[in-house]
């Protein structure tokens, strides 16, 4: 396979700097290191303490108020996972606000035990939930493809994570969707999004499916047929019925901690036995036994795994220091993914040499140097 110049692609800084205040440095994609040295993900969390939270809680009273239904029909959507964050905005809407949300769940590539488990621990605590699960082949032959394309095999889930809620809200009737945390916000991409409190369809697209629209697998071996539940409702359907997807972290102060003690307390939610690979947590994104290869393969790219994703939120947060974070991240954030790795060559129909191979290409050689017959970072956070 030809190696790829991630650098070139992605547009990426030759020279590799960190944040100053958490772990991420700036080859994360749109990410932006300020002229403090902090990131905008750290930046924005300042932002965020001089928020008047109590005029955004009007706001969305203002918006719930304009869509509530009075007839117990549904009046909102939820993408939910059944995991901490999701289980909370559509319990808060519910139970604090008086909304009768529907929840909408793309399913995962392969589920964990303690992914199936909360899930259905959150539906036995009061919500209607639609699972959508494609074709079982064509997810698979999606996952080898977009790893191949991209250095990427989660996106097929990312395109049924974005576009399926939709589908469902204009099924219904339902003009509001409700998703979580504004990722470019909370997690360092530009500036210009601090303010935003919903994106349109096209807008979700555009941040989230990196240039690779839908149609670009039409070249690629696949047929509408096979993409048809991927795809959203028409364009002109989407004109007729707006549907946008609000922020609730635009409206309430998120916070990953907090979302797992209240989900704990009130669907059900637990985190794993055992702490994922490549990181140090039980209660993040533990529902999927193969998204830690997404992580990895950003970690191969980008320099970062989720170790450093993870780290990095709690030092904004306050729980842990930057140096307990950099201790972290040295321990755990290049850890190999070992668990799943067979389930993984058996999905995506992959040898151990194919799957080297592709890893290769994707390797970022202005981060990564071989020593001992061994990958090293290049530069390690410090």
């Amino acid at each position: 396979m030809k190696k790829i110049d991630i650098s070139k692609k992605y547009n990426l800084p030759t020279d590799v700097q960190f944040c100053k205040k958490c772990v991420i440095s700036n080859q994360r994609p749109r990410i932006v290191i300020h002229d403090n040295g902090v990131c905008s993900a750290c930046n924005y969390f300042e932002f965020k303490k001089k928020i008047d939270w109590k005029k955004r809680e009007d706001e969305l009273l203002e918006l719930l108020d304009r869509h509530r239904s009075n007839n117990e029909k549904y009046d909102c959507v939820v993408p939910s996972s059944g995991g901490k964050d999701s289980a909370y905005v559509a319990h808060e809407l519910k139970t604090k606000y008086g909304m009768n949300p529907l929840t909408v769940t793309w399913t995962p590539l392969k589920y964990t035990d303690i992914g199936w488990k909360n899930l259905n621990s959150f539906n036995d605590s009061g919500f209607d939930v639609i699972l959508g699960m494609p074709q079982g082949d064509i997810k698979r032959k999606l996952c080898r493809e977009a790893l191949i394309e991209m250095g990427d095999p989660f996106q097929g889930f990312i395109y049924g994570q974005v576009l399926f809620p939709v589908t469902i809200a204009i099924k219904f009737g339902i003009e509001l969707i409700f998703r979580g945390e504004n990722a470019e916000a909370e997690y360092g991409g530009s500036p210009e999004s601090w303010n935003k409190k919903y994106l349109s369809i096209d807008e979700f697209k555009k941040t989230y499916f990196s240039n690779y629209e839908l149609d670009f697998w039409l070249k690629k071996g696949f047929s509408k047929k096979d993409l048809s539940f991927f795809y959203p409702p028409e364009q002109q359907e989407l004109k007729d019925k707006i549907c946008n997807s609000y922020f609730y972290g635009y409206f309430r102060n998120w916070s990953n901690h907090s979302n797992f003690y209240y989900a704990s307390k009130h669907t059900g939610f637990e985190p794993n036995i055992r702490r994922t690979e490549g990181t140090y947590t039980k209660y993040s994104s533990i529902d999927d036994k193969l998204d830690t290869f997404h992580h990895w393969f950003a970690l191969i790219k980008f320099g970062h795994g989720r170790c450093t994703s993870n780290a990095a939120r709690e030092v904004r947060e306050g729980y842990i220091t930057r140096e307990e974070a950099i201790a972290l991240v040295l321990k755990y954030d290049t850890e190999f993914p070992e668990l799943y790795f067979k389930e993984f060559l058996e999905f995506t129909n992959l040898s151990e040499n194919e799957f080297w191979e592709i890893a290769s290409a994707w390797r970022n050689e202005n981060l990564w140097k071989t020593q001992k017959n061994q990958w090293v970072k290049k530069y390690p956070v410090k």
